[in-house]
């Protein structure tokens, strides 16, 4: 197991970003609900505990895991969101349905990270039995919904820096070390 030696909700609190302007959409799933739940209290703790304004945080609750994809979509195309965390639970069964279903949630999550530009972080557990998802979601493994929030906050920062580091590629650095911004920019002062 990837978690058996390591907490998932320990974090060093100081190599953290300033989180506080940033805003963030949370996408649940209701199936295996009372995992989920574990999981979304521990992603909404880790945003308040690094000055994530409460308002800031958009909640979403979507039927099951595989509809986590959609609602992580329509997440992105209507909500000013600097990352997305998508919270889902599926616990191994008797047939291929649990490999289909963490296969397409998995493919469709990249996608999402790959055809847009705000970041989707996936926080669904796939465990082969009950106990593995509630050692995961708060108990004597942590809180895997701890990490996917500490993990947003370090992809929104990343946006953002390479976001500000394009406009300044895009500008011409004087002799003195000020920049020399061209008309049109994104930096230019507007009167």
């Amino acid at each position: 197991m990837a978690t058996e030696n390591k907490n998932l909700s320990e974090y060093d609190k100081n190599s953290i970003p300033n989180a506080k302007d940033f805003r963030f959409g949370i996408v649940v799933s209701e199936w295996n609900e009372s995992i989920t739940e574990g999981l979304y209290n521990g992603a909404f703790e880790a945003l308040l505990e690094n000055q994530v304004p409460p308002q800031q945080i958009i909640r979403w609750n979507v039927p099951g895991s595989f509809e986590l994809i959609y609602g992580a979509k329509k997440m992105l195309q209507t909500q000013k969101v600097d990352a997305v965390i998508v919270i889902g639970c599926v616990i191994q069964g008797q047939t291929k349905h649990f490999d289909f279903v963490c296969e397409g949630v998995t493919q469709g999550i990249k996608d999402l990270n790959v055809q847009t530009d705000v970041p989707v972080i996936f926080c669904v557990l796939t465990d082969n039995n009950i106990q593995q998802s509630i050692d995961r979601s708060g108990g004597i493994h942590g809180n895997k919904g701890t990490e996917a929030a500490i993990a947003a906050i370090k992809m929104a920062y990343i946006r953002q820096q390479a976001s500000m580091s394009h406009h300044i590629d895009n500008q011409h650095l004087l002799s003195s070390g000020a920049l020399q911004i061209e008309e049109g920019s994104p930096l230019e002062l507007k009167e």
